[in-house]
């Protein structure tokens, strides 16, 4: 219904628009009685067997929705009644800040993509916190944070240590987000020396509390083999806990879109359908150069049940989803589970099969 019916509606107007309009549908959808109910009776699916302990925590299922589609923290409860295992709110900055000018979100859909240059639009960290405190406890929450666009690289740090120390109580993991193509210079964050130092003074922070919280690393797709290898080597040297691969891409390359749309769109990150195979093989690179010693969040053109179990098998442990929920609709969380019970029980039955 979503595909025949609801998603034409939606794309006729502009994407930034529509996305507001729907948070705000969906808010006021759910304040009617009993339709969480049937909500959770369509779309969720669930199975002790696509549980996953992970960083310490229990997923109830191996599907997130990923940062950028709930930055302040509105719609924790709702997305979840899609069936979601986790929520991803972000990215936070310390300061509220407008984001880059409009228009910004932009729709290619010949090629289920999507064009974003938002710029870390979010109200602040202390207005996400005051939606956290309301939210369900039984809902994993992953806090993304990044830096103002006005801080300087200098001061970088310091404005992600504010972010994860006013979100720590509120959150059940952090995202430390430096990949995004966005804000002015953000990526030369992901250069070895300043992530190290970085992630080194998060962890240190990490430390000091009561009890550590998991902290993993987002990074973009247009890393060379090289660079990925600092990657690693970073993460082995500062044992956060794990990495989410990938961010969106700067690449333009194999678009069937119209030439003349992408160049009036211009600059931004790229997501959809042409980034699945890039994530994929920064999965695959990377759960092999590491032979594993991290766990692995998947995203990147996540559109079907065989594009997830695509990056499982590359090497991810959970997926994330943005921009195939939007061309597909709330029915691709529910497939992708049914499908890896599906093959859970094809692979237990060869194993007893083989065994007899």
């Amino acid at each position: 219904m979503y595909k025949q019916f609801v998603r034409p509606v939606l794309f006729r107007f502009d994407a930034e628009k529509v996305h507001h309009t729907t948070f705000k549908m969906i808010k006021w959808a759910f304040k009617i009685p009993g339709l969480s109910h049937l909500i959770r009776k369509r779309y969720t699916y669930e199975s002790p067997a696509l549980e996953k302990e992970l960083f310490g925590l229990t997923f109830k299922n191996p599907i997130g929705l990923a940062a950028g589609f709930d930055k302040n923290a509105v719609l924790i409860q709702e997305m979840a009644n899609f069936g979601f295992g986790f929520i991803e709110i972000g990215t936070l900055t310390p300061k509220a800040q407008e984001g880059n000018p409009k228009p910004r979100l932009f729709r290619l859909k010949k090629d289920q993509a999507i064009i974003n240059r938002m710029g870390f639009n979010n109200d602040g960290v202390s207005t996400a916190i005051g939606h956290l405190k309301k939210r369900p406890a039984n809902i994993l929450v992953g806090g993304n944070i990044g830096k103002n666009k006005v801080t300087p690289n200098e001061e970088a740090i310091s404005d992600y240590e504010k972010c994860f120390d006013a979100l720590f109580d509120y959150v059940d993991y952090f995202v430390v987000n430096v990949s995004s193509p966005n804000t002015p210079n953000l990526r030369a964050l992901q250069d070895k020396e300043p992530l190290t130092k970085l992630l080194v003074t998060l962890q240190n922070k990490n430390k000091q509390k009561p009890q550590t919280k998991p902290i993993l690393l987002k990074i973009a797709p247009d890393l060379s083999n090289e660079q990925l290898d600092e990657v690693v080597d970073v993460l082995l040297d500062t044992k956060i806990d794990g990495l989410i691969a990938t961010n969106t891409t700067i690449d333009r390359g194999g678009l069937q879109a119209d030439k003349t749309e992408i160049e009036t769109i211009g600059a931004g990150g790229l997501s959809g359908k042409p980034l699945k195979d890039r994530s994929t093989e920064v999965i695959r690179y990377i759960h092999q150069k590491s032979k594993g010693a991290f766990p692995i969040i998947g995203v990147g053109g996540i559109a079907s049940a065989a594009d997830a179990i695509e990056k499982l098998e590359a090497g991810a442990s959970l997926v994330q989803v943005y921009s195939g929920f939007i061309y597909e609709g709330p029915a691709l969380i529910k497939n992708i589970k049914k499908a890896l019970i599906k093959m859970q029980s094809n692979k237990g039955t060869q194993k007893l099969v083989a065994s007899k």
